[in-house]
């Protein structure tokens, strides 16, 4: 992995534009608000606060079959001479062929993926620096949430594009393993690939007419799981419709499909906030509904929003690459970075491997009706 030099948080919109003027800007990648809004809203938080700084791009939301424009959207930053970092999130196929392309026509820019989803060793070859939630962890940490709630059976929802990516592959089997150990029975359940010939809306009608039938199987004391972003609403949905069990998302947040799944208003008081980096008004917000709809102590997720951190925390480890004041390998330094962007919550980083800048993350479970 290129070895680089990074810095500090800038905080203020005045350093932000003080950047502007010293005459560099970062290219931003994030997918559209069709799967994952929180890590486009990330970005348009990062234009915001930086401005024109800020280049934000999005790759299509069929990327599996446009990977050329995906491509394209990344390798055109390198043209630009005053770009000095791309972030990608995620960094989905066709990431690590175009920032490859970036390095070989400008070395120069530091470069951050986002839960990669192609060979993790090609990607610690590739980027200067990877950061991921802690996938690995969460195969053992997922399935003990769900048996602390109650749960007996663990539906796992899942297509064969994610089950090729080794991480998520990897994470799987070891929810498998922890379910033998701690005693749930492991349900593994084929969805449709969102970037199938249904699209999006095929798979978000197969969640929705598929859980009540495994609940009426399994019982109410059945966990759901799914790994892909666009499922989640619908999860939330008919779990709280049966009476089952949700540990958490594929991509840990209150703010992922809570809100559209609870028909929560998102006030401008929890945007504000939540900006900062505070979640509570929010996660009170959520935990209020939850107890309303009389399921205390069945939905979880984790306290930080990950998804949208992703965004906008990663510009900030982006800024600090370009300024040079820490290096890619100085985990604690990255991670000071991510946890300021946070509004000073405490994340656990680790290391998917010692060799190399691939830094997982991991934050604690809430559960939504707990006194």
């Amino acid at each position: 992995m290129r070895k680089v030099l990074v810095l500090g948080m800038m905080v203020a919109l005045m350093a932000g534009m003080s950047l502007i003027a010293m005459g560099f800007q970062i290219g931003l990648v994030t997918g559209t608000v069709s799967q994952n809004e929180e890590e486009f809203r990330g970005g348009e938080y990062a234009v915001a606060k930086y401005g024109d700084m800020i280049i934000h791009v999005t790759y299509p939301d069929n990327f599996m079959v446009e990977q050329e424009t995906t491509m394209a959207q990344i390798i055109q930053f390198a043209y630009n001479p005053n770009v000095k970092a791309i972030v990608v999130n995620q960094a989905v196929p066709g990431t690590v062929p175009a920032l490859r392309r970036v390095q070989e026509m400008r070395p120069d820019i530091f470069t951050i993926a986002v839960s990669p989803q192609e060979d993790p060793w090609i990607v610690m070859d590739t980027v200067s620096i990877a950061l991921n939630t802690a996938d690995l962890a969460r195969g053992r940490t997922i399935p003990q949430v769900a048996k602390a709630m109650g749960a007996e059976t663990f539906l796992h929802y899942t297509f064969p594009r994610h089950m090729s990516i080794e991480i998520l592959a990897r994470r799987r089997d070891i929810m498998r393993d922890t379910c033998a150990e701690i005693g749930l029975k492991f349900v593994e359940l084929a969805a449709p690939d969102p970037m199938g010939p249904d699209g999006i809306p095929g798979t978000q009608q197969f969640m929705m007419e598929d859980i009540p039938r495994q609940i009426a199987i399994y019982g109410p004391n059945t966990a759901v799981f799914g790994t892909n972003c666009a499922m989640q609403e619908q999860i939330i949905t008919q779990v709280i419709a049966t009476g089952a069990l949700y540990p958490e998302q594929c991509c840990p947040s209150p703010g992922h499909a809570y809100p559209g799944a609870l028909g929560l208003e998102v006030t401008e008081h929890m945007r504000v906030e939540a900006q900062k980096g505070n979640l509570a008004p929010l996660v009170a917000a959520i935990d209020a509904r939850v107890r309303e709809l009389g399921a205390a102590g069945r939905l979880g997720t984790w306290p930080v929003a990950m998804p949208y951190e992703f965004s906008k925390g990663a510009v900030e480890v982006a800024i600090a690459l370009i300024e040079g004041k820490i290096t890619p390998d100085d985990m604690a330094g990255v991670r000071a970075v991510m946890e300021e962007s946070a509004g000073g919550y405490e994340l656990a980083f680790s290391r998917f491997d010692e060799s190399g800048e691939y830094y997982f993350i991991e934050v604690g479970s809430i559960i939504f009706g707990l006194d």
